[in-house]
C-alpha cells in the first residue's frame, strides 16, 4: 500500500497544475487532498452541480475545500439538457462523463491548468463503468487507478490522513437509481433524492431507493435490514413518508445493498441471449 502511494505521489509531483473532478466522495477526496499537499496553489477543485447530485453532497464538497484553502469552481452541468440522457441508455454515465469533462477542461485551460484529473480506482476496472470511455477519450488522468490503489486502500490511507471520508457511505448519481431504459425526469430525481434524504435523517449508513414506477425500492446494509426487520413502527414511517413523496408502494430489497444493481438486469438480459 505505501508502495502505491508513493507511486501516487511522484505522478502528481510530476505536474505542473492539475484540475480535480471533485465530487465529496472517498476517492476524490483523497485524491485532491493528496494532490494539494504536494501542489498547492497549482490545484484547483472542480465540482458539478445538477439536479442528480444532491444539495447536501455539494455542501459537504465545499466545506471540504473551505476549510484546506483548496481554490474550487462550482461547474453547472445539467445533465437532463444532454440528448439522450434521459432516455436513460446503458452508456448514460458516458453521456454525462463526456459533457462534463469537456466543461472541466474549458474550465482547466481559462486558468491556464495543464491536467484534469478524476478519482476512479482499482476496483471500477472490475465493474461496467461506460464513464471510462470518456476518460480515455478525453486524456483525463486517473492517478489512483494507475498507482493500483484499491478503495479499502484508499479508505485506509484516508483514515492515516485524518480525512472525514475515510469512511463515508458509497454514492452514485442519483440517475443510477433508475433501470435503464426508464424515463429520467427531474421530478423523479426529487423524489428519489428526498427518500434517501429520509432514510438518511432516520440514522440509516448506507441506503439506495431504486426507482420503479410506483414502487421506491430500498437497498441497505445488514444493520439497516436488522433495524427494519424489528421495527414495525419504524417501517410505518417510511411507509407514509414514501407516499407523501409520491410512491405508491416501499418495497425492501432481502439482499440488501450492493453497487451497480441497476446492471443486474441488463446482465441476466446478456447471459439469455
Amino acid at each position: 500500500m505505501n508502495q502505491k502511494l508513493t507511486r501516487l505521489k511522484d505522478s502528481l509531483t510530476s505536474l505542473d497544475s492539475l484540475a480535480v473532478a471533485f465530487s465529496g466522495g472517498v476517492d476524490s477526496t483523497f485524491l485532491l487532498h493528496v494532490a494539494h499537499s504536494l501542489l498547492g496553489e497549482r490545484v484547483l477543485a472542480v465540482t458539478a452541480r445538477s439536479c442528480s447530485f444532491p444539495e447536501r453532497e455539494l455542501s459537504q464538497t465545499r466545506a471540504f475545500c473551505a476549510q484546506r484553502g483548496i481554490a474550487q469552481e462550482i461547474c453547472d452541468s445539467e445533465e437532463m439538457e444532454i440528448e439522450g440522457f434521459a432516455h436513460n441508455p446503458p452508456h448514460r454515465c458516458y453521456l454525462c462523463k463526456n459533457e462534463l469533462f469537456h466543461k472541466i477542461w474549458a474550465i482547466a485551460r481559462g486558468r491556464g491548468i495543464t491536467q484534469v484529473a478524476e478519482g476512479s480506482n482499482r476496483d471500477d476496472e472490475g465493474d461496467y463503468r461506460p464513464g471510462l470511455k470518456a476518460v480515455a477519450e478525453q486524456g483525463i488522468l486517473s492517478p489512483l487507478r494507475q498507482a493500483g490503489l484499491t478503495k479499502e486502500e484508499i479508505r485506509k490511507l484516508s483514515r492515516q490522513m485524518g480525512l472525514p471520508t475515510w469512511n463515508k457511505a458509497p454514492f452514485a448519481c442519483l440517475a443510477s437509481r433508475f433501470p435503464y431504459g426508464e424515463m429520467i425526469t427531474a421530478s423523479r430525481l426529487g423524489m428519489v433524492d428526498r427518500a434517501e434524504q429520509f432514510l438518511l435523517d432516520q440514522g440509516f449508513y448506507q441506503v439506495r431507493v431504486r426507482y420503479h414506477g410506483p414502487v421506491a425500492r430500498i437497498e441497505t446494509d445488514e444493520a439497516g435490514l436488522t433495524r427494519l426487520a424489528s421495527s414495525p413502527n419504524l417501517r410505518r414511517l417510511i411507509y407514509a413518508r414514501f407516499r407523501e413523496i409520491g410512491f405508491t408502494y416501499t418495497a425492501l430489497d432481502i439482499l440488501g445493498y450492493r453497487g451497480g444493481s441497476m446492471n443486474e438486469e441488463t446482465q441476466s438480459l446478456s447471459g439469455q441471449a
